[in-house]
């Protein structure tokens, strides 16, 4: 089954393209990498697949129906950055808004919604931080909870827009053995992520993007020399010898 499928779909701002003719399925249950160089479009992708961007042409399928009619079973996690964290609300708060269905804001909180939520806290190791106000909280702690709050939608497609930038080793490990788990149920996950060191090694399937799509499966197909030249030119090879000399002297990519 197809997750996600656009076709030839091309955003642009101020009459200038930043995405062009992109073409592509994704199949659902599996982890998708988003990567490509600073500028090539990854944010923009995500947000023209959530409907919050117009787009110059195309259209975008979601479970092969349009966004209105799915709109219900997919979550997105924004760039934390993008958060106003000084908005005065708990942990179980922000949880909780992921049990709001669009057509019935106005229901009352049951205790199945409290369980639910506070399972979702539980498996990002959150749980303890219930009553505690966001703004008190580290970046990787808020990222947590913006995840906890995805999984309590209980939906089907997860598109997160960089959930691993400013976050310890400790939320990158849980966040990871969570969208490992997320894919056993048959869950799909949609991810954007910067760092190519680390994209093999997180996704199993991969969209290659520089404003067009230079490529899009699994990641054995994608991850070959010609393939990341084409998108990151002469950055690829700065990137090679960052992560040469990272593997040789055996540094961390993230403190402890």
């Amino acid at each position: 089954m197809i997750s996600i499928e656009t076709h030839n779909l091309t955003v642009s701002y101020n009459k200038r393209p930043v995405l062009w003719n992109i073409d592509f399925e994704l199949p659902t249950g599996s982890i998708v990498g988003i990567i490509g160089p600073n500028g090539s479009g990854k944010t923009t992708l995500l947000k023209a697949i959530m409907g919050l961007v117009p787009t110059s042409s195309g259209y975008v399928k979601i479970f092969d129906k349009d966004l209105a009619d799915v709109r219900q079973r997919i979550s997105y996690v924004p760039q934390r950055e993008s958060v106003d964290w000084d908005f005065p609300a708990s942990v179980m708060d922000i949880v909780l808004m992921g049990r709001y269905k669009k057509a019935n804001l106005m229901k009352r909180i049951s205790k199945a919604d409290l369980e639910i939520a506070a399972e979702a806290l539980e498996k990002v190791n959150m749980l303890e931080f219930s009553n505690r106000q966001i703004s008190q909280l580290s970046g990787g702690q808020q990222q947590r909870v913006f995840i906890a709050r995805s999984l309590a939608q209980g939906a089907d497609l997860y598109i997160m827009d960089e959930p691993f930038v400013g976050v310890d080793a400790a939320t990158e490990e849980a966040i990871l053995n969570l969208l490992s788990d997320m894919k056993k149920e048959g869950k799909t996950v949609v991810v954007v992520h910067h760092d190519l060191q680390t994209a093999k090694d997180y996704f199993d399937w991969i969209v290659l993007l520089n404003t067009r799509m230079v490529a899009a499966g699994p990641k054995d197909e994608i991850f070959k020399e010609e393939l990341l030249q084409e998108a990151y030119g002469g950055k690829l090879n700065v990137l090679s010898k960052v992560g040469d000399l990272m593997k040789e002297k055996a540094f961390n990519v993230r403190e402890k």
